[in-house]
Formats: C-alpha cells, structure tokens, sequence
C-alpha cells in the first residue's frame, strides 16, 4: 500500500472557529496513513504513531456540533479529538497512549471527510476495526 492522505471535512460554518486552531484548509488540516506510520495534523496540533501501535477503530456518529469542532480533550476518558465536522469521524484507539505536548491521550478521534476508505485502509494494514453507525460493518 502506497502513502494515502485523507483530507479532514471542514464544514463551512466550523471554518471561522477552526481558523483559532490553526486550520487554514485541507492543506494542514489531514490523515497520512502509511504501512508503518499514521499521521494526523489538525492545523498546529498532529499526533505521529507506527501503524503497530493502532490497537482498533471504530466509525462513530455524529455528534452535536458544539462537542465536535476543534482540538478537544475528553477529560472522563483522556481521548483527543480533532475535529471539522460533527458528522462523524473515526476512533481510534492505541496501544500505548501517544503524546501531544506534555500530555498522552489513549484514543483519537479524527473527522476526515472519507470514513469508511480510512477504515477500509487502516484494515488493509492488519487494524481491525468496525462501522459503529446504525449497526454497521
């Protein structure tokens, strides 16, 4: 598998907000995947691991707008989200917690515009994973 990018969806209404994240567009805004390292940078934030340390994934929901948009931090569950849209993203979870800045984060929820070609690479890798929407695989 050569390197694929997965442009982050950005909604138009999230735009003006997300510029206060540092996302200037697609263009820093994006999932790398690779067969040894997942990337994902959200405007000044990006979280780097080996493709090894993805333990699962999981398509999830969506969500209410305002939990949704922008670098956010689950304080119940220490998750990390980088989020352009509440129509639904993917989680996923890790191995061994990775950092951003001081602090570690077990999971990561990543809003890219194609969820299911994400999964669908993250499985070609060897990382299972599940549509967790309406029941579905």
């Amino acid at each position: 598998m050569a390197a694929t990018r997965f442009p982050f969806r950005l909604g138009p209404r999230s735009r003006p907000l997300l510029r206060l994240f540092g996302v200037r567009g697609v263009e820093n805004a994006f999932v790398d995947l690779d067969p040894t390292t997942f990337t994902a940078r959200f405007g000044w934030f990006a979280v780097s691991t080996p493709v090894a340390n993805l333990a699962t994934w999981r398509i999830e929901g969506p969500w209410r707008w305002i939990t949704a948009i922008g670098v956010r931090m689950g304080f119940r569950h220490r998750d990390l989200t980088f989020g352009g849209s509440p129509r639904g993203g993917v989680r996923l979870d890790f191995h061994e917690p990775v950092p951003v800045g001081p602090l570690h984060f077990p999971t990561l929820y990543v809003t890219v515009e194609d969820l299911v070609g994400l999964g669908a690479a993250l499985t070609a890798l060897g990382v299972p994973g599940e549509d967790g929407r309406d029941g579905r695989r």
